[in-house]
């Protein structure tokens, strides 16, 4: 059920992102447990007067290189699952793709299961 979205400066090849994808994607169903096969991801390139960052926030050195990935996705995974989460999709990023964890900006957003449509317009997770 998560939908992600992956937000990176224009500039990274095709495999570059399609990499990017698969980890994220890999820790979610390692992590926090994600059905293999729920898989939906928009992933999308900005020039670099739309992709605006704070170099320095929270004394955290970001480069041009920052991805921003936000996860949507079922409430009641625990802070031990989100932790494990961050972790391995920065180390996979880190290890596959060259990039420095801080260079990896990750937002979780949880809805409530009825809040979902996976088509044929039913809440297929509702109670």
């Amino acid at each position: 059920m998560p939908i992600v979205r992956i937000e990176l400066q224009k500039g990274k090849d095709d495999t570059y992102r399609r990499i990017a994808g698969e980890i994220v994607y890999e820790a979610m169903v390692s992590a926090t447990g994600v059905p293999k096969d729920d898989h939906f991801q928009i992933i999308s390139e900005h020039s670099a007067e739309n992709f605006i960052f704070d170099e320095n926030y929270l004394g955290i050195r970001r480069t041009s290189d920052l991805i921003m990935i936000q996860i949507f996705f079922n409430e009641g995974r625990t802070i031990e699952q989100k932790r494990a989460l961050y972790k391995t999709i920065a180390d996979g990023l880190s290890a596959r793709l060259k990039l420095r964890p801080e260079d990896v900006f990750i937002n979780l957003i949880e809805a409530k299961p009825e809040n979902w449509s996976f088509g044929l317009g039913i809440a297929q997770y509702a109670p």
